[in-house]
C-alpha cells in the first residue's frame, strides 16, 4: 500500500472517531486534500475554464458532511453552482467518504486597506501599526505621526478629488440601470457574463470589452450596471462613462479653446473608460485619430476600456482599418434580438418592480406583439400600469389593445414570404427563383430552409400556405427545415448571426 493511501485512509479514521462534533476543522488542516482536489479538476475542465471560474474558489470548512467552498461574487457562484457542483462533490467524497453536499457560497475578497480608506470618518484609525517584529510600533514619534496623518489625508483628498473630476465628466447614470435588474437570457448570456467578469474583476479580463447589438436590446443598460458595480466596489477608481458624440463635443471643444493636452491628460489618466455607442465617430477623422491613441494608450497602461456599438467592429461604417482592428482585440460580445420566453421574462420582471398587477394573459400578449425592441415592451407595459392606476380600470386584454393601438399598428407590419424569399435570396447569392426549385443542392437547399424558418417566425401563414410557397412542398418540409435552422443556430454561432441579421433587416 502506497505511504499516500496510507495517509489518508488514517486521516479518514481519526476523522470517524473524532465524531460529528469534531468534523468541523479549520480549512488549513484539509489543505492537501483541497490541493488534489483543485489539481484533478483543473487537469479536468482545462486551463481556460479554471482560471475563468474555479481558480478563485476557496474552502471555508468541511462540517457535518459540508464542504462549503466560497467565490467572490454571486454571478461566479451561481456558474460554479450550476455547472461544477456535482464534479466538485464526486471528488471530494473521494477524498473523504463523509462528504455529502457541496455548498458555494459568496465571500468577496478582503482588499488591503488604502490611504483614501484610512482617512475616511469612522475608520479605524486608533490601532497602533505593527512593526517587521510583529509588536506594535508605540516608540513612533508623534511629529512622524503627524507627518504621515498629513499625507494620507493628501493622498486620500486627492484620489477623491480625482474620481470626483471624473463624474463630473461622465454622462449620468440610471439608478435602474443595474445587474439586478437586468433579465437574463439566452440572447444574451455572454454579454452579460462578460459585463459582471468586467465589474468584478480587480485587474483587466480582457481589453477592450465591446459589447454590440440592434436598438433597445440592453447595451446601454450593461455599461451602466458596469459603471455602478465598478463605482460601489472601488468607489477610489476612476470611471469615465460617455457617449462617442459625447467624447466628440469634448475633444472638439478642446480644439477651439486650444487646450488639448488637458484633454488628453483627462481620458488617458483615468482606470475605466466607457464608450456608449462608439459607431458615431464614423468618418470623423480627427475623432477617430485621438480615440485611436487614447485607447492605445490606455491598454499600453493596463487600463479597462469597454465600448458598445450597433454592429460588430469589423462592420462598423467610415470607421479605419486600424480601429477596427483594435475594436475587435479583446472580447466581443454580441446581443441577439429577445426571443418571446426572454421577453416575457422582462416583463415579469418588470411588473414586479412596478408592483403593478397585469395578467397573465396580458404579459404574454405583449411578448408575441412587441418584439422590435425591449425599449417599446417596457413602455407598453408602463402605459398599461399608469392607465391603470390613474383611471382605477383593472387590466384586461380589450384595455391593452385600446390603450396600445399605435404601438400595436407599427408591430403588426407583416413581411410577405415573397420579401423574405428576396432577401434571403440576395444575402446568399442564389436566384429567387431557387427557392421554388426543385434543386437540392446544399447551396440552394440551406438559404430555402432559412427563408421558410423566417417566414414560420415573421409571417402569420399556416404551414401548409409556407409550402405551397416554396415550390408546393409539404407542411413536414416546412417543419423539418424549422427544426433544421433552429440546431444549427444553437451550435453555430456565425450561422446565427446570419439568421438575426436577415431578420432585423426584415423588421426595418
Amino acid at each position: 500500500m502506497s505511504a499516500g493511501l496510507e495517509a489518508k485512509q488514517g486521516t479518514e479514521r481519526l476523522q470517524e472517531e473524532a465524531g460529528a462534533d469534531q468534523a468541523g476543522l479549520a480549512a488549513d488542516d484539509y489543505s492537501e486534500q483541497w490541493a488534489r482536489v483543485r489539481g484533478r479538476l483543473r487537469s479536468e475542465v482545462g486551463e481556460a475554464a479554471f482560471k475563468s471560474w474555479l481558480k478563485p474558489l476557496t474552502l471555508v470548512s468541511l462540517k457535518d458532511g459540508v464542504a462549503r467552498m466560497s467565490v467572490p461574487s454571486r454571478f461566479m457562484r451561481d456558474w460554479v453552482s450550476s455547472n461544477y457542483a456535482d464534479r466538485l462533490r464526486g471528488l471530494w467524497m473521494e477524498e473523504f467518504s463523509q462528504v455529502r453536499h457541496v455548498e458555494i457560497v459568496v465571500q468577496p475578497p478582503a482588499r488591503p486597506a488604502t490611504p483614501e480608506k484610512a482617512s475616511r470618518p469612522g475608520s479605524d484609525a486608533g490601532e497602533p501599526s505593527v512593526g517587521a517584529n510583529g509588536a506594535g510600533s508605540d516608540t513612533a514619534s508623534a511629529v512622524s505621526a503627524g507627518e504621515a496623518s498629513a499625507n494620507t489625508v493628501g493622498l486620500a483628498s486627492a484620489a477623491d478629488s480625482e474620481a470626483e473630476r471624473c463624474r463630473d465628466i461622465s454622462a449620468p447614470l440610471d439608478p435602474r440601470f443595474t445587474f439586478d435588474n437586468f433579465v437574463v437570457g439566452k440572447p444574451n448570456e455572454l454579454a452579460y457574463a462578460a459585463a459582471q467578469r468586467v465589474a468584478e474583476a480587480d485587474g483587466v479580463p480582457f481589453n477592450p470589452l465591446f459589447l454590440y447589438g440592434g436598438v433597445g436590446l440592453g447595451k446601454t443598460h450593461l455599461m451602466h450596471a458596469i459603471a455602478w458595480q465598478i463605482r460601489t466596489r472601488t468607489p477610489e477608481r476612476r470611471v469615465i462613462y460617455l457617449s462617442a458624440e459625447k467624447f466628440m463635443y469634448q475633444f472638439v471643444r478642446a480644439l477651439r479653446t486650444k487646450d488639448t493636452m488637458a484633454f488628453k491628460d483627462q481620458f488617458r489618466s483615468v482606470d475605466v473608460l466607457m464608450i456608449d455607442d462608439v459607431q458615431f465617430i464614423g468618418g470623423r477623422e480627427a475623432t477617430q485619430e485621438e480615440f485611436f491613441h487614447t485607447f492605445n494608450t490606455l491598454v499600453d497602461n493596463n487600463r479597462q476600456l469597454i465600448i458598445s456599438a450597433d454592429k460588430s467592429p469589423s462592420d462598423l461604417e467610415g470607421v479605419e482599418e486600424r480601429m477596427r482592428s483594435r475594436l475587435g482585440w479583446g472580447l466581443v460580445a454580441d446581443i441577439h434580438p429577445t426571443t418571446y420566453e426572454l421577453r416575457l421574462g422582462i416583463l415579469q420582471s418588470k411588473a414586479e418592480q412596478l408592483n403593478a398587477p397585469i395578467p397573465p394573459k396580458v404579459l404574454e400578449f405583449l411578448a408575441h406583439k412587441v418584439s422590435s425592441n425591449v425599449r417599446e415592451l417596457e413602455g407598453a407595459l408602463n402605459r398599461i400600469a399608469a392607465h391603470a392606476t390613474l383611471v382605477g380600470r383593472p387590466v384586461t386584454l380589450e384595455t391593452t389593445q385600446e390603450l396600445l393601438q399605435d404601438l400595436l399598428r407599427a408591430s403588426d407590419r407583416r413581411v410577405t414570404i415573397e420579401e423574405i424569399q428576396k432577401r434571403v435570396a440576395e444575402h446568399y447569392n442564389v436566384r429567387v427563383s431557387d427557392m421554388s426549385s426543385a434543386r437540392r443542392a446544399r447551396a440552394v437547399a440551406r438559404p430555402r430552409q432559412v427563408a421558410m424558418y423566417l417566414a414560420k417566425q415573421m409571417t402569420a401563414r399556416s404551414l401548409p400556405e409556407i409550402g405551397r410557397k416554396f415550390g408546393g412542398r409539404d407542411h413536414t418540409t416546412v417543419m423539418h427545415a424549422v427544426r433544421k435552422v433552429e440546431e444549427l443556430k444553437a451550435t453555430d454561432n456565425g450561422f446565427a448571426e446570419d439568421v438575426d441579421m436577415l431578420r432585423r433587416m426584415l423588421e426595418g
